[in-house]
């Protein structure tokens, strides 16, 4: 292919593209992002290869290796087209059945379908699995139909057009305005107009400018941006590079962490790619515009995600935020006027450019345009990347997308915006997913991640947990940040010890009102929100951690003791082997006994033989699990 340097060229080579492409052929459409080749996509690949070759059948079903299809529960799956059968969970043996009875005979092999986990129902059609139904996906849509490695299957897809649209139709300002209105919001956590951000750029006055596309996502449990840029890493580019246009920069990085060593090497062949075909580069498109773009390996730390802290590692420097302003618009890389946005907002320009900012601001709530994806993970069946418009509930998310609990058991909480976001309780389980809601509930949107806890997380802990996350990563720049923190870690690890204190809440509600107001950037100005809202939603299990030195969801083991009532065992040896320490001792039909040294506080015993096993008090000698059964009834019935 030479070199594209007129939108006529694109339209001509996109068609030659479309008359190879045979829209009947039996395609297997293989999902292979980091979650499917961590599954085993790879050795289903090679199965698919070596039994297409021994029947002769390679030049008549086609294979597709694609990015992530989301559904990450039931990875390796694939995706046979054009009836669209979904096949999930697959082991290499599967294969020759697959080949045989599916795509030479059209059956469906129901045991490799999906199931409905409430009716039992065998699912064939990827469209009609619950999973699919309530989601928007625009961003990932294209996910099952391209290969990453290919910029031909991103042109098929209508790849460039709107580079093509914006640099012959539209001026940079015009490009400005239609992101405006658009009503498009950074999806990298602050949420920040992104036309009004572009516009603040372009009216700056110093020379060169940059654009950054932040990927250095860090968060617990997520993994929305290295999966876009896994399965499409065009769409970012051509972001970008409408984006340079709009605000006139002559370069570009995206940083990236080299955590995702497979969103690099996609990334790294679409640039290459892209300066082959003449989307990147001097003249682009035949024009007058050069722009560039560079990758920057991150190594990991959290607080580089802020974007003042990424300039300084782009620069060579410690990852160190800094006082604002002058912001990045003002003075950014190099001092220079600088624009930043993350992969999900880059991804979402082609889109608006493409199908106009009515189009788009017609989706979603009246301050969220749009759709947001989310890393759906936790107690939760159904686990993965989930891309639905703003405003819907977080019912809809957790039990029409999601599945449900995992084994039947309670929602309790799920914490939204990673771990500077907040813990949102399971009656504010219909509150929309927009911007200004999850502000008013005490947490973010964040990046997108979602971790859904059932009846058994400790909530006291969950703070804990995430408290001391933000606290370790925290760069230790400022004091509000670096000791506070650390302050509020210590309480709550006395807390869940059993060694907390009755004015310890107060403390820890002071120290976070604090941290919030005084430190330097966005890591400790959100690191208290588990915190607050943690007190705020189940401070009577702060309480009972306190004063009863119990925990109700018997998930701090300091407080716990295990011990078998003499008056019920029967000896029936269930407990013992079910033991993983073997912690427990005893004959048949005699009592058995548990040694606390030996005991890991796992409470397997307790699951498979609760009338017998009782959880109780370290301090205090009281059944623990009495005081779960009453929390939980309170709960249920307020």
């Amino acid at each position: 292919m030479k070199r594209i340097t007129h939108p006529e060229q694109l339209i001509t080579w996109k068609n030659r593209l479309l008359e190879r492409h045979a829209p009947g052929k039996k395609t297997v459409v293989i999902s292979s992002g980091t979650c499917g080749q961590a599954s085993g996509s790879l050795q289903i690949i090679e199965a698919f290869k070596k039994e297409l070759e021994k029947r002769n059948l390679k030049d008549e079903i086609n294979l597709k290796m694609t990015g992530c299809h989301g559904f990450c529960e039931m990875e390796p799956n694939v995706l046979i087209l054009p009836n669209g059968v979904f096949y999930k969970n697959l082991k290499t043996e599967d294969v020759p059945q697959i080949i045989e009875e599916t795509l030479l005979n059209g059956k469906v092999i129901s045991s490799l379908c999906y199931a409905s986990p409430k009716s039992d129902e065998i699912i064939s059609d990827c469209e009609a699995i619950p999973f699919y139904q309530k989601q928007k996906r625009l961003l990932t849509a294209d996910n099952v139909r391209l290969d990453p490695t290919s910029i031909d299957d991103y042109i098929i897809c209508n790849g460039y057009q709107a580079l093509a649209k914006v640099f012959f139709n539209m001026t940079g300002e015009e490009v400005v305005e239609e992101i405006k209105k658009s009503g498009l919001r950074g999806r990298g956590g602050g949420g920040f107009l992104t036309g009004l951000k572009w516009e603040l750029c372009r009216k700056e006055d110093g020379e060169p400018k940059y654009i950054i596309c932040n990927a250095d996502e860090g968060d617990p449990g997520a993994y929305m941006d290295r999966s876009l840029l896994e399965g499409n890493p065009h769409s970012v580019l051509e972001g970008m590079i409408i984006g340079a246009y709009a605000i006139g920069a002559a370069e570009g990085y995206i940083y990236v962490r080299m955590e995702y060593p497979l969103a690099v090497k996609h990334v790294t062949r679409a640039l290459a790619e892209a300066r082959t075909y003449g989307f990147l580069g001097k003249a682009i498109l035949g024009s007058e515009f050069e722009f560039d773009i560079h990758i920057v390996q991150g190594a990991g730390a959290f607080v580089s995600g802020e974007e003042t802290s990424l300039m300084a590692s782009i620069e060579g420097r410690r990852a160190f935020p800094r006082q604002r302003p002058p912001f990045p618009a003002q003075s950014g890389l190099w001092g220079k006027p600088t624009n930043i946005n993350n992969v999900e907002t880059w991804a979402n320009v082609p889109l608006i450019i493409n199908k106009g900012a009515d189009w788009y601001a017609g989706i979603g709530t009246k301050k969220s345009k749009g759709t947001k994806i989310f890393s759906l993970v936790g107690k939760i069946n159904n686990t993965g990347l989930v891309e639905v418009p703003m405003g819907i509930t977080l019912r809809e998310i957790i039990y029409d997308i999601g599945g449900g609990i995992k084994d039947g058991k309670k929602f309790k909480a799920v914490q939204t915006g990673g771990p500077s976001g907040g813990c949102i309780p399971a009656d504010q389980i219909d509150l929309p997913i927009d911007y200004d809601s999850l502000t008013k509930a005490g947490s973010i949107m964040g990046s997108g991640g979602m971790i859904v806890m059932d009846e058994d997380t400790c909530m006291v802990d969950i703070a804990r947990y995430f408290l001391e996350f933000t606290q370790e990563e925290s760069c230790g720049k400022c004091v509000p940040c670096r000791v506070g923190t650390r302050q509020m870690v210590d309480i709550l690890t006395r807390i869940c010890r059993g060694e907390g204190k009755e004015d310890d809440i107060g403390k820890l509600e002071e120290l976070a009102r604090t941290v919030k107001a005084a430190s330097l950037c966005g890591l400790g100005q959100t690191a208290p929100n588990p915190v607050l809202t943690t007190i705020r939603y189940f401070r009577d299990e702060y309480e009972v951690h306190i004063k009863e030195k119990s925990c109700p969801a018997l998930a701090c083991k300091d407080l716990i003791v295990y011990d078998i009532d003499p008056k019920k065992c029967v000896g029936c040896l269930l407990c013992k082997k079910s033991c993983p320490a073997e912690a427990i001792s005893g004959e048949r039909k005699k009592v058995h006994i548990i040694d606390q040294e030996k005991c890991t506080k796992c409470g397997t015993c307790l699951d498979v033989c609760p009338p017998k096993i009782r959880a109780v008090s370290k301090y205090t000698g009281k059944k623990m699990d009495k005081i779960l059964k009453k929390r939980q009834a309170k709960r249920d019935n307020p």
